[in-house]
């Protein structure tokens, strides 16, 4: 016995997962409750949009009729030295202050994990980069929820998958007393999707269409060099008509790209090979990205 004899420490932990770039690192949402002046503090290299969760998290419990616990509340997220940004955190950070103030069932968070921004009335909200979210959690055999607007993209991955609309279907979910209908979706169904132009079309350039189907045929680079005006977008733009469709693995991974960008995921593209012409004076990292996060992940 110590000096803390008859005080309640009460402690939940809900996983969830962090976002940097087409990788979905684990993070372990630990909430503690301690007496004391009421405080809300998130600890774990949290940046902007998560500090403010705080705010959100607040609000959306109060709306949606729960006990706000007026303790000092302390939430980690581990591990501590990697970074977290966006608003994904906001549903396991609600959920997590429920199950250690007892109104949720902290044993139905184990097998788990969350991801959703919540709206001051606990609305979920869509967030970005859930594809490879449901991938990584896929491989650790775990049930995931994330928001509604969020399911279809997520179904890509497989898995075990809820997708709900508000705070209060996800607690009626983990308590039992209205559970989520797991939202399956079928990749392989027939989309009509994006037709490229047509090497048919082109009229002469006999040697650079025979290195567009070699190319294609081998799985080749190819590198087009010439004056402007001589058809090198032209014909680099009808090379993913030629090209054979994706398989699955080639999909996802190609899907989780356009998940994680602001476009997100058109669905009637999925299998096609994707196209881009970046401009000539694009530098290279314009090309490929470099960043502190990008040279962060590279370091790990």
């Amino acid at each position: 016995m110590d000096g803390t004899q008859g005080r309640v420490m009460q402690l939940a932990l809900v996983y969830s997962r962090a976002g940097f770039g087409v990788q979905a690192p684990l993070v372990t949402v630990e909430v503690h409750l301690s007496p004391g002046l009421p405080a809300f503090n998130i600890v774990g290299l949290p940046e902007a949009a998560v500090k403010e969760s705080k705010d959100r998290v607040r609000s959306a419990l109060i709306n949606a009729r729960f006990e706000f616990p007026a303790q000092r509340i302390t939430v980690n997220l581990a591990p501590a030295d990697l970074p977290k940004d966006g608003a994904r955190f906001d549903l396991p950070i609600a959920l997590g202050i429920l199950a250690a103030s007892g109104q949720l069932p902290a044993k139905e968070l184990e097998q788990r994990e969350f991801i959703g921004e919540l709206a001051l009335s606990g609305e979920l909200r869509r967030v970005p980069g859930s594809l490879p979210v449901a991938l990584a959690c896929r491989a650790a055999e775990r049930e995931l929820i994330v928001p509604q607007l969020n399911a279809e993209e997520a179904s890509l991955a497989g898995g075990k998958l809820y997708g709900a609309s508000h705070l209060l279907e996800v607690c009626a979910h983990l308590s039992g007393q209205q559970r989520l209908p797991e939202f399956v979706e079928a990749t392989s169904e027939k989309r009509n999707g994006r037709h490229y132009p047509d090497l048919a079309d082109v009229h002469g350039q006999a040697t650079a269409k025979r290195a567009l189907t070699i190319a294609a045929a081998g799985g080749h680079n190819l590198l087009f060099i010439g004056p402007p005006g001589t058809g090198k977008t032209m014909l680099a733009s009808r090379l993913p008509g030629i090209l054979p469709e994706m398989s699955d693995n080639e999909a996802v991974e190609s899907a989780a790209v356009c998940s994680i960008s602001h476009n997100g995921i058109e669905r009637e593209q999925w299998k096609q090979r994707p196209f881009r012409s970046p401009h000539h004076t694009a530098s290279a990292v314009a090309l490929v990205g470099g960043s502190v996060k990008s040279n962060f992940i590279w370091n790990r």
